[in-house]
């Protein structure tokens, strides 16, 4: 009896944390696709004031684009992110003897694969 109680605990607080990744997961995608949703503006606009020929538009790109390079930088900056929290999750499982798969040293999970004769 327990060992059920505390394995219960045990599973509630891994739930919670998959939950907060999941949560943390899902709000750097929505920033993410929000970042690229006005990326795909910024480069309308410079296409437009590059096919005007108009000196104000075009110096106007300069701006757009030092925006739009930022952009890049954070959505990079968001998707390293998430790439560390599922590294850490991975080695996290790894370490609690999860057979499901193990870290090499490049960072990347493979899967081990059970062969029944």
């Amino acid at each position: 009896m327990e060992g059920d109680m505390y394995g219960d605990l045990s599973n509630n607080t891994t739930m919670q944390v998959d939950s907060r990744i999941i949560e943390a997961f899902q709000k750097n995608l929505l920033e993410a696709q929000d970042i690229l949703d006005q990326n795909r503006l910024l480069i309308n606009e410079i296409n437009q004031n590059h096919s005007s020929k108009m000196p104000h538009n075009l110096s106007r790109n300069v701006g757009l684009i030092r925006e739009l390079n930022n952009n890049i930088k954070r959505v990079v900056d968001l998707y390293d992110d998430l790439s560390s929290s599922c590294c850490a999750k991975s080695r996290e499982a790894s370490s609690e003897g999860d057979s499901s798969g193990t870290l090499k040293s490049d960072g990347k999970v493979s899967q081990k694969r059970t062969r029944i004769s």
